[in-house]
């Protein structure tokens, strides 16, 4: 099994109707900026525990890391069942974590995929709370047309149906290693040593040993709120920071949405951010920081220690 380099600790914050459980390497209070690292869909904030061992040690000495699990992923579970979790929770549950974490500093903030998508809201919502943004594969949605919002709340209502017969449970495994081939199998880049790892935190163990994944089944329901661009884009032109956005050499949008939404649609979006520059991870898909997460580290390290 892989070995961390880094040691973290955990803790759980209250943050608004739930228990946040945060990990953490380093020691506070530092004079650098704190360095947020927000994971994705179906993730936990475990999952950057290769980027952080691949930073050097003149980066992470005397700087403090943070990785939370998203609300309804890992630990970070509600009380009470859900049977929807609206996205922009997300912006209000990092505000508070930044309270706690960074007082009136600017962060230095990291998302992947979901979290990316999140970074980028927020930091259009909050610009004067950032100091350096870094999108590891947020590239947000195909564009909606309003004509699809009847069709898109009848989908969303049925699903919550097919949630409450069960029919969105997310499948057990019979051990840590069933839960690690699964890994595996969604990407195949990932090594077994990692695999098992991540296995352990992305999954839990019951009483009677089987696995489960650490993510809330509501989280498959559909937003039944439509996508809407000129929104986004508004955001993206509100963000002060500079942003650094990284794409893997694999094409992420053309396996997920073919001819509906390009990595040019969203470059172009790209333009209305004021100050931003991108990055391509070579040899990588989706899942670029547990690909390369040298080169990741490098190029996060990298854009948050250069001049303005």
């Amino acid at each position: 099994m892989y070995k961390a380099q880094r040691t973290a600790r955990t803790e759980t914050l209250p943050i608004r109707t739930l228990r946040y459980h945060v990990r953490l390497w380093g020691d506070a209070p530092s004079a650098l900026p704190p360095l947020v690292l927000l994971h994705g869909w179906m993730d936990v904030g475990a999952s950057w525990q290769f980027v952080v061992d691949a930073f050097t040690e003149a980066f992470a000495a005397g700087r403090l890391i943070i990785a939370p699990d998203w609300r309804g992923f890992g630990h970070s579970r509600l009380d009470s069942p859900s049977d929807g979790y609206p996205f922009v929770d997300y912006l209000a549950d990092l505000d508070q974590l930044l309270d706690h974490y960074a007082g009136e500093r600017p962060v230095d903030l990291v998302g992947h995929s979901m979290g990316g998508n999140v970074v980028m809201m927020y930091a259009g919502a909050r610009p004067a709370r950032i100091r350096r943004l870094v999108n590891l594969e947020g590239f947000g949605m195909p564009a909606t047309q309003p004509a699809q919002a009847p069709g898109r709340l009848a989908q969303w209502m049925d699903e919550i149906r097919a949630f409450e017969r069960g029919e969105k449970d997310l499948k057990p495994y019979d051990s840590a290693d069933g839960v690690a081939k699964r890994l595996m199998k969604t990407n195949p880049r990932l090594a077994p040593d990692k695999a098992l790892w991540l296995a352990r935190h992305w999954a839990e163990r019951d009483a009677q040993g089987r696995w489960h994944i650490l993510g809330d089944a509501a989280h498959k329901i559909v937003n039944p709120l439509l996508y809407r661009v000129d929104e986004a884009l508004a955001l993206y032109a509100a963000i002060t920071a500079p942003v650094l956005s990284v794409h893997a050499a694999d094409d992420s949008l053309g396996q997920w949405y073919k001819q509906r939404y390009s990595l040019q649609d969203y470059l172009q979006r790209l333009a209305h951010v004021r100050d931003c520059r991108t990055a391509v991870v070579q040899d990588a898909g989706h899942m670029l920081h547990h690909d390369q997460p040298q080169a990741v580290a490098a190029l996060i390290e990298d854009f948050v220690t250069s001049a303005r």
